[in-house]
């Protein structure tokens, strides 16, 4: 997939966008279900890197304080919370650049547990070496989150700390290991549609497409760079997602952060361009996410039902 043709297909009328990703939507998914996840913040506050939307960079001061990592019966609590309540992927989330031996040997016994009560896991951890990753997945990982963020061109105006190619090693890493990725970005940060589709090319022309995308708009965080980015149009916003939809029919693509802001309405919208996942819960790390109850009467009015994950047999 070349950026011309993308840049076609996102250029589109809009109705007939709309039409093309719902009919590719159809054809690889239930459009009445949707995956759902919950996101825990396993260790909190005092990152080395300069994201310029994070709440948690130790570059600026957003009112977050360090806290060390949970243990494993901590986030087990919260796991088997998360399942009751109908999450079927359980996601933890460490700041920092990498993660220390200990903290991975922690991370790695509390997937095993998290396992054994029937929920898929996803962790995110920063950047990785193949030895990490291979241990992560010996561990009964599933899914390793690493966003790529924005376009190659346009990271080093969002991020300086790391590099774009820091994060694609990463990714390649964890998929030599043989786990599933869940890779996506961030829209609002000053980016063009240029950017998005940049973007969405890159991730369509890896190898093995992520098997899940996160489409996060932009949480302005007071104190950081960004507290005081665009309005992010929200045409624009569904027609990224169409187009995620297009260019990789069978990924799952999750609307992430900043579901607080958006409209039922426009939800709906990208639910039918192609969304099929989010994030369930009160909050995600250290932001607010919409609530289950106005989840569920969401999903309600629009006849949505929850997917049921079904683990594999070996």
């Amino acid at each position: 997939m070349t950026f011309e043709m993308a840049n076609t297909i996102f250029q589109l009328p809009f109705m007939e966008l709309l039409y093309k990703a719902h009919s590719i939507h159809k054809e690889n998914f239930n459009p009445n279900m949707l995956q759902t996840s919950t996101l825990l913040s396993v260790k909190t506050g005092a990152c080395s890197e300069n994201c310029s939307y994070c709440a948690q960079s130790s570059h600026y001061q957003t009112g977050i304080e360090k806290e060390k990592m949970l243990d494993t019966i901590q986030i087990l609590e919260y796991a088997k919370l998360a399942k009751q309540k109908g999450s079927t992927r359980f996601c933890m989330g460490a700041s920092g650049r990498s993660p220390t031996e200990k903290e991975l040997e922690s991370i790695c016994d509390t997937i095993k547990e998290i396992k054994k009560i029937g929920l898929e896991t996803c962790v995110t951890l920063g950047l990785l070496n193949d030895a990490q990753a291979k241990k992560l997945k010996d561990s009964g990982l599933d899914f390793y989150n690493h966003n790529i963020d924005t376009s190659k061109e346009y990271y080093s105006k969002v991020i300086t700390t790391r590099t774009f190619e820091n994060r694609l090693d990463t990714i390649k890493n964890v998929r030599d290991a043989g786990l599933k990725i869940c890779v996506g970005g961030i829209l609002g940060m000053g980016e063009s549609n240029t950017d998005r589709i940049n973007m969405l090319v890159l991730l369509a022309n890896l190898p093995i497409p992520p098997e899940s995308i996160p489409i996060n708009q932009l949480v302005r965080i007071p104190g950081t760079p960004l507290e005081n980015g665009e309005e992010l149009d929200t045409f624009d916003f569904v027609r990224t997602i169409a187009l995620a939809r297009i260019l990789m029919p069978k990924s799952y693509i999750r609307l992430s952060a900043g579901r607080t802001q958006m409209s039922d309405e426009l939800q709906a919208l990208c639910f039918f361009a192609g969304a099929n996942s989010v994030f369930y819960g009160d909050r995600l790390l250290t932001t607010k996410n919409t609530t289950p109850s106005r989840d569920d009467d969401l999903f309600q009015r629009l006849n949505l039902e929850k997917e049921v994950f079904v683990e594999m047999q070996a």
